[in-house]
Formats: structure tokens, sequence, C-alpha cells
């Protein structure tokens, strides 16, 4: 029996849609992958999550990390039995259904609308350091810049990707190097040493359970690698690449993120970290490296146009995938002579000027609300496809099991162990003062989507 692509879909539901160019290459997928991970929530967001947990964060990073590798094996498993399916929010229509494709898709969507406004806006803040100018300004023409190299072609968001993924990688490599260097003695006038992960209070100054409260604010740093999932549907080998990326590339990442946390905390004491500043700048301050804050400035601008050029990427892409299935207005799924979905790309360009105009107008009310409300969304979706992955690989199991090449690991105690963990990071939001109103407004914008979902299918 052949496995079955949609799950509850009826044929009414798909509208005939040209295919998507295959201009990526391998490299600019593995580059996005690493470019949707490493981004300013490690190289500023980070300070805030040391001040809260103190050394013991790099604990916290690691089993934020461990919950991220296993949602990116879930989807690897379901990419490579069913590469046709395309944007990974898909696969919760796969096999949850209808309800499920709809509402990961416009939760998913709605997501990086929201980031591509809020990095615009610390793009402009970052610029109008150098370059006089209203925040709002800078932060349109930045959207527009990144608005058309997407409309250029696939490849050129790939290759734009790719070289600022490889400048960030570059730079938390050099990061490594220079800090190991000095905290294991190799620099000249320094003894080296780690004894600041252990003083200052201890390594977990603030106990054991600080260490998985701080699971819940860094979670969602290390979200985004699910985008080269997206991107590997527009490369020429899919289902190979997938198989690669979905577990070296990710333990690469978080390897990255525990051990250069780890050696600024053997650099600096831990609560000498300010909320806001660049701990990686104050690390090499410390060490002595010229010009560091200049440095780093540059890196996080780097990593903010990242954000930036992916998110309007996505969108685009979640879009075009939920026009497909008649789940989104059908003028979408025209693709340009470039093969990009040119008409999805300008509406999220269009929704991030709108939030961008919110930020000015009314800051501490729509804009706050705005961001407010994609703050667990992530966590959301991620719960979706988990429990859609379990369907789906018991599916298989009995209809198609020649598909499943790439397997989830420990199944299905890690796919429940995962559902457990997200879980427990929404309840821990809601006690938790400062993150329980993100779970409150994601929440609400869970439950317009599934009521505009309703609405949908009564006019159907």
């Amino acid at each position: 029996m052949d496995f079955p692509v949609i799950a509850q879909a009826t044929p009414a539901d798909q509208i005939a849609t040209p295919g998507l160019g295959k201009a990526l290459a391998a490299r600019h997928v593995a580059m996005i992958s690493i470019g949707g991970i490493i981004g300013a929530g490690l190289f500023v967001g980070s300070s805030a999550a040391i001040h809260q947990v103190g050394p013991a964060i790099t604990v916290s990073y690691g089993l934020a990390g461990l919950v991220i590798l296993m949602v990116m094996r879930m989807l690897g498993e379901m990419a490579v039995a069913a590469p046709e399916v395309g944007s990974f929010t898909e696969y919760a229509r796969l096999g949850l259904g209808r309800w499920a494709g709809f509402t990961s898709g416009w939760l998913y969507w709605y997501f990086w609308v929201v980031v591509v406004a809020i990095e615009a806006i610390a793009g402009a803040k970052l610029i109008q350091e150098w370059i006089p100018g209203p925040v709002w300004l800078i932060g349109i023409v930045l959207l527009a810049a990144m608005t058309a190299t997407n409309l250029f072609s696939a490849r050129a968001y790939g290759e734009f990707e790719f070289w600022f993924a490889s400048l960030k990688v570059g730079a938390i490599v050099a990061f490594i190097i220079i800090a190991g260097s000095y905290v294991f003695g190799l620099t000249p006038g320094h003894q080296g040493g780690m004894s600041l992960l252990s003083s200052h209070g201890g390594f977990a100054p603030f106990g054991p359970v600080s260490v998985l409260a701080g699971v819940t604010s860094v979670i969602f740093a290390l979200c985004g690698a699910e985008i080269a999932t997206i991107a590997a549907a527009e490369s020429a080998e899919p289902t190979k690449i997938i198989a690669k990326m979905t577990g070296t590339v990710v333990i690469r990442i978080v390897l990255f993120y525990v051990l250069s946390i780890g050696l600024i905390l053997a650099i600096v004491p831990w609560d000498s970290i300010v909320p806001g500043q660049s701990p990686f700048a104050l690390a090499l301050e410390a060490i002595g490296f010229p010009a560091a804050a200049t440095v780093m400035k540059i890196i996080v601008l780097t990593a903010v146009l990242s954000c930036l050029n992916s998110g309007l990427y996505v969108t685009s892409r979640v879009l075009f995938t939920l026009a497909a299935k008649g789940d989104a207005p059908k003028f979408m799924v025209t693709l340009s002579k470039r093969q990009v979905p040119a008409r999805a790309i300008l509406i999220g360009s269009v929704f991030g000027y709108l939030a961008l105009i919110a930020s000015v107008l009314s800051p501490e009310k729509v804009f706050a609300f705005l961001v407010n409300a994609s703050g667990a969304l992530m966590l959301i979706v991620y719960l979706m496809i988990a429990a859609a992955q379990i369907v789906v690989r018991r599916r298989l199991e009995r209809e198609a099991p020649e598909r499943l090449t790439l397997k989830m690991w420990f199944f299905p105690y890690a796919s429940y162990g995962v559902i457990a963990v997200i879980g427990a990071v929404l309840v821990a939001m809601a006690f938790t003062p400062d993150l329980a109103t993100q779970l409150y407004a994601s929440l609400i914008c869970t439950g317009v989507v599934l009521g505009a979902y309703r609405l949908v299918r009564a006019r159907a």
C-alpha cells in the first residue's frame, strides 16, 4: 500500500501548483541550518540567561540542545520518508490532519513575521551608531534590501545566508581558539585556570532547579534549525541532505554554544555580566583583544541580517505551502520567472513593515503584544510535530516500512520524552513571571488560529 502523503485531505483541498526551483546546493542548506541556530540570541541574549542561572547555564544549553536535536531527528525521519511534503509544518498535517497543518503553518508564519520586524529594529539600532537616522527608517531600508534578495532568486538567498553563516561560524571558532588559549594558559603572561566556574557562589549558585528553569529561557535561542528542512526542498538531493543535516550539524552547533559560553564563564565572573550586553565582548576585553566591542557589533549585525534574511525566506515558503493546500489565498501559489513565490515574499515583508510601524506608534501595547504572542509559538509547533511523528512512524511501520531509512533514536521513548519536556517547559513558563505573559499571549494567538480554521472549514 502506498504511504498516504496528506492525512484527512480531499482532492478539493489541493491546488495545482508550480514546483519551486532546485537552486540551492548542499553547502547552502548546511549553512542555512547553522545560521538558523546561531543568532543574536547567542552573542547578546545569552547574557540574560547567564545572569539568571550562573555557570550552570552551560548545562541548560546542553539540555535545550538535546531537545532541539531530537525534534530535528523526528523531522529528518519524516522528511526522508515523505520528501514531497515540503514545508516542515506540513508534517503536522501528515500525522494529525488538516487542522494541524493549518494551525502549525499559520503559527509558524506569524512567529517569523514578528521575528522579521524584531531583527529589522535590532539591526537598525546597531547601524544607527555608525549612520545617524531614525530607527524605523533604517529598519525599512534593511527589510527592503533583504526582500529584494529573496525576490531575486532562492540561490541569492542561499548565497547570502551561506556567507552570513560562514562569518558567524568563523567568529565563534576564532573566539573558542582565543578564549581557549587564554583559559588553558597558552597566552603569554597568563596562567589560565577555570576557577571562576565554581567561585562566586558555586557552579549552580541558584540551585539545581534553576538549571531546568534556564532551559525555558535558552531553548528559544536554539530554534531555527528546522529552516533547513524547508530549504532542502529547493535542492537537488533533499533526502540525502536532510539525513546528513539532522544529526551532525545540530550537534556541532550545540557544542559551539556550550563551549563558547563555558569559556566566557571561565574568563569573567558570571555575576559581572550585564543582561543586554554581549558577554563575548566582555570576555574579549578581559583577554585584552583590541577593539572587542566594535568587532562584536559587526558580528551581531551579521547575525541579525542573517535572521532577517531567513525570516523572509521561511515566511514565503510556508505561506506558499499553505496556499497550495487551500489554507491561504490561492494567488500565493504563483511563482515568478525566477521560480520564487514573489507574492508570498511581498506579503511577509508587508506585515514586517506593519510591525515596524507598530513598534514606533505603539511600542508598549500593540508591538509588545505582537512580540509576546510569538513567545511560545515555536514550542507549540514543535509539540505538534512531535505528536505527528509518533502517528506517522506507526503508520509507516504498518504500511511502508521500506521508507524508514532514517529512524528516530530510541523510538517511542525519546519521542514521548520530547513531548514531556516541551510540556514541562510550557508549564514552567506559566510559573515564571517574566515568561507567563508570553505563554498566555501565545495561547490566545493559537486560539485565534484554531477559530480561523473552524471558520474556513465552515465556509468551505
